[in-house]
């Protein structure tokens, strides 16, 4: 038996149920707990290699993520539409004389961006320095002298750790590669040119602290671009997404046009930043064709571009709102600026109860009816501390067709609560930023509403959202009992661009292939993932190889095959035996797992019927990638076929609740159009 059949899924057999219950193990997960694993896994990881590494006498080389001998791949990725070019790559020792990853704290004074278009994320990392310890949380460990520092971060439905070296993209050449008139400004003195040219944190060719010698904002930055698989993965987004994958928190969406009562919106809300929740703001670009002017700004503010609101302080009166801008500069020219008017010697006096002082910093005051005049939408992050608990279930989901209503019925999920509670429900489709070049050219978006099970009035809808944004989410109070949540799924097509129509090179078939694993990791997350269909994209865990040979491998596969037929073929008998028989009983999820490690999964059947197992299921024929052989006189392959699916999305409910009101998700597949179409015109 092939080794490698030990990672494919095992036979199963037909099921006629579209409910899936959330698996047991995975219920009512503390989220400081699950962070507590994920902070120990990581620190385990630094230490192990500190030790290594001392013991070989050598810093840390990552080779996942080496930006020396591996530039391309993580400066562009797959498919970066921008093109980077940094100069060198030198460690953090050859960077600065005395570096340090934190100096005096983390401060949202220290970051600056670089020459990439991620002001999302850098405006994120500043809203939340503000935070007490909140930095030196996903900050997790470090050895400076070995030059490996250790991250966490959210992503999907769990944190994930990422290790990185001290290695950094730098802007100044070396000596060697100036023309002679430019050696001649340094008179030719290489020592010179690298003291005064090579080192500090202005070199950085990325984000960089302000404060020289500091270390910890480009190192975090790094970490997020190994988490996406590049630094050209990182051009554009949203703050408030940045926010959640630095903080496991929930992100909502606030139009300012939206605010009903904008007393109580200070009150219940601006006032309550960096305690149990974080803000950002931002506003469309605006429209140039009549002014001519490049880049238009309202009273030196950018469009389209993040802000972060570090703090709301009522002072003499008076509403204020201290906000940053991750350049640096181009702060707010209007009242209350620096320097401006308003600010006689008895305003001057409130500055420190403001926590600001006068500077070219990108900090700026607002006063609280211009910060809701200028600014179009805000971001709000919510924050879970030790009396929350997370839990959450993911599908694969098959909508109806891009010609058809727009209409609920896809996908349901049903919520029990044993108590009465406060509740986040969030809806969410995977983070594709790793392989959106892969994910198709389609957009998803979406919308919920929330029933008490049994009844017809809605009790709750999703809140305003972006059109392409990544979750949608409310708020509401819960008692005890059942609760359905509708969802209404839409998307946009755009035209494939350009490497979808001329293929990629045989070159980059090095990060296709990390592209297409990272899509079946994360899609594996589903409860309904078809794991034999991705098997060759799916890494084999070392622990799985661990202390045995191949040789040994094999046999033990023959034997575990062997359990399996058997326990197939008893699941088989029963199955016959209840044909025909409706039962109404909850769907559980049998995990069974293979000599590999690999959870196999087996639905058992005991919920309604289905006679269609594959709706919902990935049927994404990843195979076809076995038409590009090394023999292949063809430079480029075609990866269209490798693309996401048209009409499937992977989505996952995540619902927070009080600790002491863990809850259950069941969740339930469209399966025969004909009874859609029935409900939805039952006198038809």
């Amino acid at each position: 038996m092939p080794l490698f059949n030990l990672f494919k899924g095992k036979p199963t057999v037909e099921k006629t149920t579209t409910s899936f219950l959330q698996e047991r193990d995975h219920a009512g997960l503390l989220v400081t707990a699950e962070l507590e694993r994920a902070l120990a896994d990581c620190k385990a990881k630094v230490e192990h290699i500190v030790k290594e590494c001392k013991a070989k006498n050598r810093k840390f080389r990552d080779h996942e993520f080496d930006l020396q001998n591996d530039r391309f791949r993580c400066l562009h990725g797959l498919a970066s539409e921008e093109r980077y070019n940094p100069s060198d790559v030198l460690r953090v020792t050859q960077i600065f004389d005395n570096p340090q990853f934190f100096v005096d704290g983390a401060s949202s004074n220290d970051i600056v961006q670089g020459k990439i278009g991620d002001c999302w994320f850098v405006s994120a990392l500043a809203t939340t320095c503000p935070s007490p310890g909140l930095v030196e949380k996903f900050c997790v460990a470090r050895d400076e002298k070995v030059g490996v520092y250790g991250f966490i971060f959210f992503r999907d439905n769990r944190w994930v750790d990422v290790v990185i070296d001290d290695l950094l993209y730098t802007s100044i050449p070396k000596f060697e590669e100036l023309s002679c008139q430019e050696k001649q400004l340094y008179h030719n003195d290489k020592a010179f040119y690298n003291r005064s040219s090579r080192r500090g944190s202005a070199t950085l060719y990325f984000a960089r602290s302000s404060t020289d010698g500091e270390t910890w904002v480009p190192l975090v930055e790094k970490a997020y671009a190994k988490l996406h698989g590049s630094y050209g993965a990182l051009s554009r987004g949203w703050a408030c997404e940045a926010v959640e994958d630095l903080t496991g928190g929930v992100a909502c969406f606030i139009p300012t046009n939206d605010i009903l009562d904008p007393d109580l919106f200070w009150t219940e809300e601006l006032l309550k930043a960096n305690h149990d929740r974080l803000f950002g703001v931002a506003f469309n670009c605006l429209d140039s064709s009549r002014s001519g002017e490049v880049a238009i700004t309202v009273s030196g503010l950018m469009g389209g571009h993040a802000y972060s609101v570090l703090r709301a302080v009522e002072c003499k009166g008076k509403r204020f709102v201290v906000i940053r801008n991750p350049l640096s500069h181009s702060g707010w020219t209007g009242p209350w600026s620096d320097g401006s008017k308003q600010w006689t010697p008895e305003w001057l006096e409130i500055l420190p109860q403001l926590g600001h002082s006068f500077g070219d910093d990108g900090q700026f005051v607002m006063e609280y009816t211009d910060f809701l005049e200028c600014w179009q939408e805000i971001d709000k992050t919510i924050l879970f501390d030790s009396q929350w608990v997370m839990f959450s279930q993911w599908l694969h989901v098959t909508a109806r067709s891009l010609l058809s209503a727009w209409t609920y019925g896809d996908v349901s999920f049903t919520i029990t609560l044993p108590a009465a509670t406060k509740a986040v429900i969030v809806l969410s489709q995977l983070n594709n930023r790793y392989f959106k070049p892969i994910s198709g050219f389609l957009h998803w978006t979406f919308d919920f509403a929330v029933f008490k099970k049994g009844e017809k009035d809605i009790i709750a809808q999703s809140s305003a959202s972006r059109v392409l944004a990544r979750s949608i989410n409310v708020e509401l109070d819960l008692e005890a009992g059942s609760y359905v949540v509708h969802v209404r799924l839409d998307r946009f097509v755009y035209p494939p661009p350009a490497y979808l129509r001329e293929g990629i090179h045989i070159s980059n078939y090095r990060s296709l292939s990390r592209v297409l694993t990272e899509r079946a990791k994360s899609q594996s997350i589903a409860m309904n993932f078809n794991t034999s269909s991705q098997a060759q994209n799916l890494p084999i865990p070392l622990d799985v190889l661990a202390g045995q040979d191949l040789s040994e491998l094999e046999r033990k596969a023959l034997a575990a095959k062997v359990e399996v037929e058997k326990k197939v073929a008893e699941e088989k008998k029963v199955v016959e035996g209840e044909a025909g028989r409706k039962t109404e009983n909850t769907t559980g999820r049998e995990v069974v797992k293979n000599i590999a490690g690999q959870e196999n999964e087996k639905m058992t059947e005991k919920t309604c019927e289905d006679k269609d197992e594959g709706r919902g299921r990935n049927q994404t024929d990843v195979d076809k990638t076995d038409a590009v052989s090394d023999d292949d006189d063809d430079e480029t392959v075609n990866i269209q076929d490798m693309m996401s699916e048209t009409d499937t999305i992977f989505l996952g409910l995540r619902v927070y609740t009080s600790k002491d009101a863990p809850a259950e998700i069941c969740g339930q597949l469209r399966h025969e159009i004909e009874l859609s179409a029935a409900l939805a015109c039952p006198n038809c």
